[in-house]
């Protein structure tokens, strides 16, 4: 990922997490699905957050396991520095204001969890990116990846996009805000769903699925066993 990428979080950062129900039509669903697709046995389950930003996936995820040991990894310290305002209270937190492409972690996870991050990354760097996922992960770990996908067709793509940007023309953002939202889907690099989902299979990812789809919205799931 790209110092461009850094900038345009690190400025949108104090406003990030306001505009998300308007941004993302899907919101409830998108990220409730997350949450309810993934069971570790562990309760205290050490969870990695790629691309965390401020930590609202993780956030969510704390509820479902309190005690959990949370390490988030993203590229823009400022939309880091919300997260620990976030998490003031919690003192277990990681932070690493890091590349995730690049970084090389020394430790296993129960679980990790991305939300609205790789698809910022090529379509080479996110193969790669889901085989170091792998290993990453414990024995009985499991991945969930909440994303946007580009649509398999030019004709799907172009009917995706027409239906965002009616709904978040109608969400209440105001002109700035969306084109704003309009210059940062710029650096958008989507893949297929069909391509992720083989990229997981190829990683050695057991029961791969996509369970939530609304339009380019997905969630996509995968399992070490």
């Amino acid at each position: 990922m790209n110092t461009l990428i850094q900038e345009m979080f690190n400025e949108i950062s104090e406003e990030y997490d306001g505009q998300r129900r308007k941004l993302i039509p899907c919101f409830e669903d998108f990220y409730k699905t997350l949450i309810a697709i993934i069971n570790v046995d562990n309760n205290k389950p050490k969870i990695l957050d790629i691309g965390a930003g401020t930590g609202l996936c993780s956030y969510f995820l704390l509820k479902k396991y309190p005690a959990a040991k949370l390490t988030l990894i993203d590229l823009s310290e400022k939309m880091l520095a919300i997260a620990r305002k976030r998490f003031a209270n919690n003192v277990t937190v990681e932070y690493i204001t890091e590349d995730y492409t690049r970084y090389k972690c020394s430790e296993q996870y129960d679980i990790i969890i991305s939300a609205l991050s790789i698809h910022h990354v090529p379509d080479e760097e996110k193969e790669h990116l889901y085989a170091e996922i792998y290993e990453l992960l414990k024995p009985g770990g499991v991945f969930v990846n909440a994303d946007q996908v580009l649509g398999q067709t030019k004709f799907l793509e172009n009917l995706y996009q027409t239906d965002w940007q009616g709904k978040i023309a109608a969400s209440g953002l105001s002109k700035a805000e969306l084109d704003a939202a309009y210059e940062r889907i710029k650096l958008d690099k989507m893949s297929t769903l069909s391509d992720q989902l083989a990229w997981l299979q190829d990683a050695g990812f057991s029961d791969v699925d996509c369970v939530y789809k609304s339009f380019n919205f997905v969630v996509l799931f995968g399992r070490k066993l």
